[in-house]
């Protein structure tokens, strides 16, 4: 038996979190309100099957075995590899008690419901009971998994392996005095926004990002896309990878950059060597998710890179502005493409962060992640949170914040459970410039790049990030394709750059 009877063990597994996978994508988009309750229990039975899979005798006692059968492997062997990250990880969700993973689970789903009307009615005190038992249940986990310096850090981990909080505070630190200089500059280029809060109809808008989607590289015979209250990519094996978007007829790059944004994580995805399909390479046996990534940062900087390094280049515009007067003739036959350039890559703060230009971008994240780490210290309470974030917004981004829908309630990420994810926001943003520098090396990518041909840049992603799933970790995977560990230099370069076109 051996590995082949771990293989077997691991891909049944997989199949149920993919399982989970498609009930959490239908009640995201498809599920009536009526449903809500229904599914929480059935995805919670799902997740918790897998978790007694993962943890259970069957499991462990493969690993044992596959453990034997390779004992004369080299350190390299990719079957011996796949055995000990799985041993790892099961090791730190066996921790976890199932009971708190189930519940966890259940409340997932129904927290989302809660905030999906609670952002709707802007009424954050709907969904404050909901955020209060979900930090409840994530402190739980993070004393599960253990720490040895804050809370915090066992859940970034989770999510970004290694990652801590003491580390992220020195990088941020790092990349806001370079920010703010950029930022106090850039503001004074002469750009119109108003040109982007035109009646753009949305459907024009879908078939446009699709068409750029799809010259990106995304397959939509491997995928689809559908709309959701906030856009997300999900997978189901690299054969069913599914995207969603957010359109507002008055607002075009809210829309087209959504779609972008999670094409970039889709084609990671769909780019997985397909003989790691239903393998512990494509398992997150902590989180319980199905997916390909070697973690969350990474994913990150496939969406950031193929949505700004690529989609809010002059040169990108220059190949497709065009096309777009041509899909909005009325809208746009007064503009040049110049003019456009500037206006989707003008530095304004604003209150949204999944709209935000790419000098405020990371302030958001900063400010999102001291929140979290109080609230996970137990620094402060849930029912002060809409004014603790006026605050901040006040304080980094100087805005009044009109309402908490447009504050404390924009994101999904409290109402999934997902505390700890949003530093691989930003650095998702210092490695897409990583890794794009890196690509663009090669003489292919940036003639392609000239031209307006892709598939050399998806090829080379391909080659050195998507195909190894969770085979490598971030850092291995960014040290080989890039010969650099996690750098800001490469990004504050790129900023840099695009700043001093933005005032020329």
């Amino acid at each position: 038996m051996g590995f082949h009877a771990f293989e077997e063990q691991v891909a049944r597994l997989n199949d149920v979190l993919c399982a989970v996978n498609l009930l959490t994508w239908d009640s995201r988009t498809m599920m009536p309100p009526g449903g809500l309750e229904a599914r929480s229990k059935q995805i919670a039975t799902l997740v918790g099957i897998a978790r007694d899979m993962a943890t259970g005798d069957a499991l462990q006692r493969s690993i044992e075995d596959a453990r034997a059968e390779l004992a004369g492997a080299g350190p390299g062997d990719r079957r011996l590899a796949s055995v000990e990250q799985a041993a790892a990880a099961t090791a730190v969700l066996a921790r976890i008690p199932a009971s708190l993973v189930r519940a966890s689970a259940e409340l997932k789903t129904v927290a989302q419901g809660a905030w999906t009307a609670a952002r709707a009615a802007d009424d954050f005190a709907a969904f404050a009971p909901y955020l209060e038992r979900t930090l409840e249940m994530q402190r739980e986990i993070a004393a599960a998994i253990g720490y040895a310096d804050h809370p915090y850090d066992a859940l970034i981990g989770t999510y970004e392996p290694g990652m801590t909080w003491a580390r992220l505070r020195t990088l941020y630190g790092d990349l806001k005095t370079a920010l703010i200089p950029l930022l106090e500059r850039a503001r004074q280029a002469d750009v119109r926004q108003d040109i982007l809060q035109r009646a753009f109809p949305v459907e024009r808008q879908r078939a446009f990002s699709s068409r750029i989607a799809s010259r990106f590289g995304y397959d939509f015979d491997r995928g689809r896309l559908d709309d959701a209250v906030h856009p997300f990519e999900i997978s189901f094996t690299s054969s069913d990878v599914r995207i969603t978007g957010r359109f507002r007829e008055t607002w075009l790059p809210g829309g087209l950059f959504a779609v972008w944004h999670e094409a970039g994580h889709g084609m990671y995805e769909q780019g997985v060597s397909p003989s790691l399909s239903r393998s512990t390479f494509t398992t997150d046996f902590i989180n319980l998710y199905a997916v390909g990534g070697a973690s969350f940062g990474v994913h990150e900087s496939q969406s950031r890179l193929w949505e700004n390094r690529v989609g809010r280049s002059r040169q990108f515009w220059d190949l497709h502005f065009s096309a777009l007067q041509a899909e909005f003739p009325e809208q746009l036959s007064d503009v040049t493409t110049d003019a456009f350039w500037r206006a989707v890559n003008a530095a304004q703060p604003g209150l949204i962060r999944v709209e935000a230009d790419e000098l405020t971008y990371d302030l958001h994240i900063m400010l999102r992640s001291q929140i979290e780490a109080d609230m996970v210290a137990g620094a402060i309470r849930v029912a002060d949170l809409p004014a603790i974030w006026r605050d901040h917004m006040k304080a980094s981004l100087g805005l009044d914040v009109p309402s908490d829908r447009l504050g404390v309630l924009q994101d999904v990420h409290w109402s999934s459970g997902m505390i700890g994810s949003f530093p691989t926001y930003t650095l998702g943003n210092i490695m897409s410039s990583q890794f794009y520098a890196a690509a663009c090396r090669e003489p292919g990518v940036t003639k392609g790049l000239e031209t307006g041909d892709y598939l050399p840049l998806k090829t080379w992603l391909t080659d050195n990030v998507h195909r190894f799933g969770r085979s490598k970790s971030a850092t291995q995977l960014l040290v080989d394709a890039t010969g650099s560990d996690l750098s800001i230099d490469p990004y504050v370069s790129d900023l840099s750059r695009k700043v001093d076109d933005l005032v020329a």
